[in-house]
């Protein structure tokens, strides 16, 4: 176990990350990365993407793992394949241990069972074995994690409860929420004010069924407002081709929008909290989201949020006083989430109480805070 008084080392292993990768388990390891560097601590990312040749600085903390060899983006079952055959798996874990040799790893960190390669998790002299379990994986990957690992942390009391409905024993789990990335300033009150009036309504999601951008458009075909969509696909996809047929979907439905537009381009990182703090409010119309990012990211920046009541969500805006946006009940569809939008657009006092809760609840998460509680876990 690392000495709790000197500098450790981290590496998070996630093949399928990339800067400015739009989905929640990359922003969240670079965030965590983030903080622990502003702590004094080194924390490597190894990733089985090749970084773009195009960039002018090369992150010296951003480590290839070539021998995972598989096409981006990819769905489970090729990566899956592609690590387990022909004795790949004893070729990366043999990499993996000859990487944490060189760098001097203390502690590795794999972000998930299969994306992550928790499931091939090599024992290694020195090194503490941590298994970042953001979503509950596929058995055949998280039995093998589980087994290899030294401590399992999770982002909400949400993946303890869908592990234990799944027969897990999470009982020593410790939960570490996401942290926010950038620290971006939050309009001011008279700017929060015009955005109130006249400001478009924003989605910003990865291309998944999950995210429900599709029904969202759908139910939002005789709004008032401008509404701006922004979706992209990740390195990771359901089967292939799963994510560019769901932006055709979404697409389709929003042509039929009064005053909206979607586009696929994505975000850099670094404009994401930007691009969240120009909108009136942010719908996040997620129907699982087991810890909620872009929600809390358009919080940091005191834009009122407005999603169902599934998972994290309710925890991370909050139902009552204090809270920094509006919960709809699930039952209520995506006729719901529009509804809700617009009461509380048509109410300022309430819109800038919830303006306020949003950015303070929001503070819990920075990049330090959240290392702390990393660091105090796996120690």
């Amino acid at each position: 176990m690392p000495d709790a008084t000197k500098p450790v080392t981290v590496a998070f292993v996630l093949a399928s990350y990339a800067p400015d990768a739009p989905a929640g388990m990359e922003r969240a390891t670079a965030a965590l990365a983030r903080g622990l560097r502003q702590l004094g601590h080194r924390a490597l990312i190894i990733t089985a993407i090749e970084p773009d040749s195009t960039e002018d600085e090369v992150d010296e903390d951003l480590v290839v793992l070539g021998s995972v060899g598989v096409t981006f983006p990819a769905s489970d079952d090729e990566l899956r394949e592609a690590i387990s055959t022909h004795g790949q798996d004893k070729i990366i874990a043999a990499d993996l241990r000859a990487l944490y040799r060189r760098h001097h790893v203390d502690i590795a960190v794999y972000v998930d069972a299969l994306w992550g390669l928790g499931r091939l998790a090599p024992a290694c002299d020195g090194v503490r074995t941590v298994l970042a379990m953001h979503v509950v994986g596929h058995d055949q990957d998280l039995v093998p994690a589980l087994e290899r690992t030294d401590l399992v942390i999770v982002p909400s009391t949400t993946v303890l409860g869908h592990a234990h409905d799944r027969d897990y024993d999470s009982t020593c789990w410790q939960i570490v929420p996401n942290a926010l990335l950038g620290n971006h300033s939050a309009p001011d009150a008279s700017q929060r004010e015009a955005l109130r009036r006249s400001g478009p309504v924003r989605v910003l999601a990865r291309l998944g069924p999950e995210k429900n951008v599709r029904a969202l458009l759908d139910a939002g075909r005789l709004v008032d407002r401008g509404v701006e969509v922004v979706l992209a696909e990740a390195g990771f996809e359901h089967a292939a081709g799963a994510q560019a047929a769901e932006y055709r979907r979404c697409a389709h439905s929003a042509a039929y929008l009064f005053r909206g537009s979607v586009r696929d381009d994505g975000l850099p990182w670094d404009q994401v909290q930007p691009w969240l703090a120009n909108a009136a409010v942010v719908i996040v119309p997620s129907t699982k989201e087991t810890f909620g990012l872009v929600a809390l990211e358009a919080m940091s920046v005191g834009t009122p949020v407005v999603a169902f009541d599934v998972d994290n969500l309710p925890t991370l805006i909050g139902t009552g006083e204090g809270a920094g946006g509006i919960v709809v009940p699930r039952a209520h569809g995506e006729f719901g989430l529009w509804g809700a939008a617009e009461v509380l657009l048509d109410d300022p006092v309430r819109y800038a109480a919830l303006s306020r809760a949003a950015y303070y609840r929001s503070r819990d998460y920075l990049p330090t805070t959240v290392a702390h509680d990393f660091l105090k876990a796996v120690r």
